[in-house]
């Protein structure tokens, strides 16, 4: 049987339409259906990748400790989560390719239960299909059926922006462990909130001082704008960390030494993502005046680089009304039935393009 043969086809794939009408507006297209980063990556970052870059040994598949270091003393500084042992962090090659991957280096299969959210970004579903585990999608630990052996929380979630509260996130670690669960918390747009803050499963606060079962991921393709090295890391229970990096050694999964460096040297600056929050704050204000000016409800989008917005019809439809403008937005059934009302508008375009779509807008 065909790996893909598993898989739902390729979301993006249906939007090659609305793509061509919206490239055909007279002003170009305006491209809200991504979250990739057009502002500049820093240039603490680029001198870093350029200062390692005789690279001419094998990285580790662990780390190295400077690496490890810097992620323990970012998330205890900026989380207030737990210190952890270096035996509970790892990098990765992309926080897309852990979340896919995770069920696999798990070990999980048709017997294992995975807990997705009601409208969730389609990986962690991906995921599960990859070992054939069946996948239930669930807002609530108390509506669950059935045992998961692993379950995912994402917040600020993508695509809606809704933030868990604390007593939210408490809950879910009591359940986890209640039923022998491994958490996986995706954390990877925590420093984008707006109306809520955000607080990690590794936050004593909400674990009881100890991360047994919790794991949190975290990317720095969004906060750094970073997307292109494929940076990020898994955090928590040292004992499920030991195993992902155990079985990762076999399989050479591996961030190259000089993206390592880059890491490094990203997790121990805050200003260049405080710089970088602000353009997103700036462009959230104008796209959510302009969508709301045009008939639409914003819903959740507390946090994310996202706008959650409807006009009470099929997305399908509302996808159609934009690229008539030249917008192109991502439809909300591509994140499960439940989002079928809605489309994504991200706020990942320059202050050009995100003033041109205002005006298309108004």
């Amino acid at each position: 049987m065909r790996v893909s043969a598993k898989l739902p086809d390729f979301p993006w794939d249906t939007l090659a339409a609305a793509k061509a009408a919206a490239s055909a507006h007279p002003g170009g297209l305006v491209d809200l259906s991504v979250g990739t980063p057009v502002d500049p990556t820093p240039r603490l970052a680029r001198d870093a990748l350029c200062a390692a870059s005789d690279a001419h040994g094998y990285p580790t598949v662990w780390g190295t400790p400077g690496l490890r270091r810097a992620i323990i003393d970012h998330l205890v500084s900026r989380w207030h989560a737990l210190e952890l042992p270096h035996e509970g962090v790892y990098p990765v090659v992309g926080t897309k390719e852990a979340v896919a991957w995770l069920p696999t280096l798990l070990g999980l299969g048709s017997g294992d239960l995975v807990v997705i959210p009601t409208t969730a970004y389609p990986t962690y579903e991906v995921g599960a299909r990859m070992v054939d585990a069946p996948v239930q999608a669930c807002d609530d630990p108390a509506a669950v059926r059935g045992t998961p052996s692993l379950i995912w929380v994402n917040s600020p979630a993508n695509p809606h922006g809704a933030i868990l509260t604390a007593d939210e996130t408490r809950a879910w670690v009591r359940y986890a462990r209640s039923v022998g669960a491994v958490l996986a918390a995706d954390e990877c747009y925590g420093e984008f909130a707006w109306d809520a803050e955000p607080v990690s499963v590794l936050d004593p606060s909400v674990n009881d001082g100890e991360p047994t079962g919790l794991l949190a991921l975290h990317s720095l393709s969004k906060r750094s704008n970073l997307a292109g090295y494929r940076a990020g890391f898994v955090a928590g229970d040292p004992g499920i960390v030991g195993e992902l990096v155990a079985t990762s050694k076999h399989l050479g999964m591996m961030v190259p030494g000089p993206v390592q460096e880059a890491m490094r040297v990203l997790l121990g600056d805050q200003t260049h993502v405080d710089e970088q929050r602000e353009r997103y704050r700036a462009r959230r204000r104008i796209l959510a005046q302009a969508l709301v000016g045009a008939g639409f409800r914003i819903d959740h989008s507390e946090g994310s680089l996202y706008l959650w917005a409807t006009r009470g019809e099929d997305c399908r439809a509302t996808v159609d009304w934009l690229a008539e403008r030249g917008i192109l937005v991502a439809p909300g059934d591509f994140y499960g039935e439940a989002g079928r009302r809605h489309v994504r508008v991200a706020l990942t375009a320059t202050d050009e393009r995100i003033a041109a779509a205002a005006s298309r807008l108004g």
